[in-house]
């Protein structure tokens, strides 16, 4: 018998975990959901469990115990009778619970990240002291590369950098607790560092629409009046959840991955060039009814003026729209890849391959389309 401990299971890669525990008989769930009350706890669960299509009356919804609480608090803002019930079977941890606003203060960050990297981290020596613990799997973000130029290797990053936002520099600090941690005390830890997550690569389901799904409506042109910067050989390295979420479970039954690092990205040579996905999105929006302005590219410089431009002559919503533009553009303005030959040889261990994204990426959008606008619209 498993017993896991989730953290972030109402997140895109969490939700994407559950299902796959469930698989084998033998193992059971406690998940940390955030809860006004009990009664909203229910409602959060019953929420998911129909995303799981779990039916009341199946019997695997009884293998999973909702908790309400928060990571990030002492103890996990858990009652002391259900943590102390955690410390007492738990065998397994997987910590997905992160906040991804990228607008938050540096002290927001770092109280969420770190935060919750310290509960996850006093709670695997509680386990470990018990001789129950097997393993930790700590998810974390390719972000931590910050603004370092160049392809991101799967080791610990110890080089001094600049970061685009604070839930990049709170995840890198986090990473550093659960480095001490596996050096000084043996904890059984891998590290996940996703890239940017998107839709199943079979039917494009997600539970959340995240930084993808923004970054796909502007380059659309729908928001930006057409106009679209040219990136040059800029790529956008993004991984579907359903291979993020089998990479993080495989991992937790696999002892001998204590202490590695694994980059859960498509890696340098199949992530597309920002320049290639713009005509195949467009197309998407195209297909899906939606009437697009004409296509311009600007230099970066003046496309960066945009906000400014829109907050006087766009109308409300789009003036709400291009004003988080600068994050993204940010973000996107760095050449930068990430090293992901450890998590590949891995796969091809396993006799599998990383799918290239266009064999995934008209699932992804079609089934972004319809949850986000409905059926086809009509010309």
């Amino acid at each position: 018998m498993s017993t896991y401990f989730l953290t972030g299971a109402s997140g895109a890669v969490g939700s994407a975990i559950v299902p796959l525990l469930l698989v084998d008989p033998a193992t059971k769930l406690r998940i940390l959901l955030r809860a006004r009350t009990p009664a909203h706890l229910e409602e959060r669960f019953q929420s998911l469990c129909e995303f799981w299509r779990i039916a009341p009356e199946n019997a695997d919804r009884r293998r999973i115990e909702p908790l309400r609480g928060d990571a990030a608090l002492p103890q996990f803002g858990l009652s002391a009778v259900d943590y102390a019930r955690v410390c007492e079977d738990t065998t397994h941890v997987i910590h997905c619970a992160a906040s991804v606003r990228m607008n938050e203060t540096l002290d927001e960050a770092r109280a969420s990240a770190i935060g919750s990297a310290r509960e996850v981290l006093t709670l695997a020596r509680a386990l470990q002291a018990r001789s129950l613990l097997r393993k930790v799997e700590f998810v974390s973000t390719v972000g931590i590369a910050g603004k370092r130029q160049g392809a991101l290797p799967e080791r610990w990053i110890d080089e001094a950098r600049e970061f685009h936002n604070s839930y990049e520099q709170s995840k890198a600090e986090a990473e550093q607790l659960v480095r001490h941690a596996i050096d000084t005390e043996g904890l059984p830890v891998t590290v996940h560092r996703p890239s940017m997550v998107i839709g199943d690569s079979r039917d494009g389901r997600i539970i959340h629409f995240q930084i993808f799904y923004f970054i796909a409506e502007f380059m659309s042109g729908r928001k930006t009046f057409g106009l679209y910067p040219d990136f040059g050989e800029v790529r956008l390295d993004v991984i579907p959840v359903d291979w993020v979420a089998r990479a993080i479970v495989d991992a937790s039954r696999s002892p001998e991955t204590a202490g590695s690092i694994f980059h859960l990205c498509s890696g340098p040579q199949r992530s597309p060039r920002l320049n290639e996905l713009r005509p195949i999105l467009r197309q998407a929006f195209r297909d899906h009814g939606h009437r697009l302005p004409p296509c311009f590219t600007v230099p970066h410089r003046l496309f960066a003026a945009l906000p400014r431009i829109g907050a006087l002559v766009a109308p409300p919503r789009m003036r709400r729209a291009l004003s988080t533009l600068p994050i993204y553009l940010d973000y996107l303005a760095d050449n930068q890849g990430f090293d992901n030959r450890v998590f590949v040889a891995r796969l091809a261990e396993r006799s599998l391959r990383l799918p290239d994204w266009g064999e995934y990426l008209p699932v992804v959008l079609s089934y972004y389309l319809k949850a986000k606008y409905g059926p086809r619209q009509s010309p």
